[in-house]
């Protein structure tokens, strides 16, 4: 599992010329299943990402997890992060978890986050999506469970 977690001021997801889903200052998850990934995996993420300290503290050190800042998350799932792309001109997927196991893996991801967490928003579950957002700092990290 893979999740590139991105600091925002704003961010939202559209699909098909609506907005489905959208925050304030908060944390970005994009997310890529692959397919040794189970709902043990998914919740240790939840976990991490959640306390991952990438928000600034009163000195200005990065010190703070979005659950202390109360900031927003917003998941997108994102198959292109498991890609694999060391060799050729051409990604390959064969580490990505198919749609059909992959989709009731994310589901439960968003459960836990949502359990754990307020406010969250997400993308659509295999659509065309598109993304608007302010990257904050840039403050960008890749963690892998």
């Amino acid at each position: 599992m893979r999740a590139l977690l991105q600091r925002v001021t704003t961010a939202r997801v559209d699909v098909a010329g609506e907005c489905v889903g959208q925050i304030g200052p908060g944390l970005l998850v994009l997310l890529g299943l692959e397919g040794s990934d189970v709902p043990a995996v998914a919740e240790r993420m939840v976990a991490k990402l959640l306390a991952y300290r990438m928000f600034a503290d009163a000195h200005g050190r990065m010190n703070r997890s979005v659950s202390e800042t109360g900031g927003g998350v917003l998941l997108v799932s994102q198959f292109t992060l498991s890609a694999d792309t060391r060799r050729g001109l051409r990604p390959g997927f064969s580490k990505a978890l198919p749609p059909v196991a992959a989709r009731p893996l994310y589901d439960h991801m968003l459960r836990e986050l949502r359990a754990r967490h307020a406010p969250v928003a997400a993308g659509v579950f295999g659509a065309d999506m598109q993304l608007s957002l302010t990257n904050d700092g840039p403050v960008t990290f890749l963690l892998e469970l």
